[in-house]
């Protein structure tokens, strides 16, 4: 985990090409005091680093994002508020690259959705 303490998975499963996460972001974590004083907002880059490290517990390859294309932030993710967040990833892995659909929500709201190539460190 890149930022130790960042947020805990509270149920994860994955089937053929698809894995399906619930996690919860520690809202006292050092990233929020930054992003921003007295109202904390989740950092894009945050998230696209925890769909790159379910993929890689679901793959059990070490990755580095090569690309993301269609990156959609639709809410904001305050963790004091939301701090479960519903995270599906749809991927395939051809190889050395797997290519991800992934989202994160919470209750009925969809937070962010992106499309991004993963590429296998070797």
């Amino acid at each position: 985990m890149l930022l130790p303490g960042f947020y805990k998975i509270l149920n994860i499963h994955s089937t053929n090409n698809q894995l399906q996460a619930v996690i919860q972001l520690n809202a006292a974590h050092e990233v929020f005091k930054g992003h921003f004083p007295n109202n904390p907002v989740t950092p894009g880059v945050c998230m696209l680093q925890i769909f790159k490290e379910l993929t890689e517990q679901t793959t059990n390859k070490t990755l580095f994002i090569k690309e993301c294309t269609n990156v959609k932030f639709m809410a904001i993710i305050n963790p004091e508020v939301h701090s479960d967040l519903k995270i599906v990833i749809d991927f395939t892995d051809a190889s050395s690259t797997i290519k991800i659909k992934a989202s994160a929500s919470f209750d009925e709201t969809t937070a962010l959705k992106v499309s991004a190539v993963l590429s296998e460190q070797l």
